[in-house]
């Protein structure tokens, strides 16, 4: 096997919230940038996701949240994989989050939040930086 092993990163879109087109953007950019993406495309639920990461041997987890749920999501898929012994995944998110909500997520182990007005750029030089690819 040549070279290191590509960052494998699950893009999600949990709960009601219908709107992806912002996810399928940033998984295009972060595919076109080198790493293996996988979307797992509208309404999945905290646990779909996590057993999808698991399954899928992800190194970090992007949540795409538009429907002001995130402060409910998040802990709850961060809860999930510590309970499912894998905490180590990288989980990071982007949507209608507003400022003040963002140090407590963080507090509750969210890595990075992106706001409206981020661009791809952004997130991909993010993820080059703070998500490694784990040991397997």
């Amino acid at each position: 096997m040549s070279g290191e092993r590509k960052v494998r990163l699950l893009v999600g879109k949990v709960g009601l919230d219908g709107h992806d087109r912002g996810a399928k953007i940033i998984a295009r950019a972060l595919r076109d940038a080198g790493f293996e993406v996988i979307y797992t495309g509208l309404h999945q639920t905290p646990e779909m996701v996590v057993a999808t990461a698991l399954q899928e041997d992800v190194d970090g987890i992007g949540l795409s949240l538009l429907s002001g749920a995130h402060n409910t999501i998040f802990p709850k898929i961060l809860r999930l994989l510590a309970e499912k012994t894998d905490p180590d995944i990288v989980v990071f998110g982007g949507g209608i989050i507003p400022d003040e909500d963002i140090p407590a997520l963080k507090r509750a182990g969210v890595r990075q939040i992106f706001t409206p007005g981020a661009s791809t750029q952004d997130v991909v030089e993010w993820v080059k930086t703070n998500v490694p690819p784990r040991r397997r």
